[in-house]
């Protein structure tokens, strides 16, 4: 029996993490921020409010793509909690230095 690895572990990795997981691997090709980016889709729409912290780590994330992603995760975990995703977008918002990135928090 294969155990998969749990949403919370794939969400920690950086770059090197990444790469010396999934060296030798067809995963590796397509690079650590298109990977984690699927991972946050995976996450947002596993409903498991457990990976909100994980979520809200990659805000800061140097790659727009992850940064993005993690904006709709946290849109749809916290789809229940207005206040708490209100309170997110007033702190991160103002500092997100990307449009599209500025524009996913303005989706929600």
């Amino acid at each position: 029996m294969t155990r998969e690895p749990l949403l919370a572990t794939l969400l920690a990795l950086d770059d090197n993490a990444f790469h010396t997981a999934y060296a030798g691997s067809p995963i590796k090709r397509i690079g650590r921020d298109r990977f984690i980016r699927n991972v946050l889709i995976a996450a947002g729409n596993s409903g498991d409010s457990a990976l909100i912290p994980h979520a809200i780590e990659l805000l800061g994330d140097q790659s727009v793509l992850v940064r993005a992603a993690a904006i709709w995760a946290l849109g749809e975990l916290l789809n229940s909690d207005k206040p708490a995703l209100d309170a997110l977008k007033s702190r991160h918002q103002p500092q997100e230095t990307d449009a599209d990135a500025r524009a996913e928090w303005e989706t929600l």
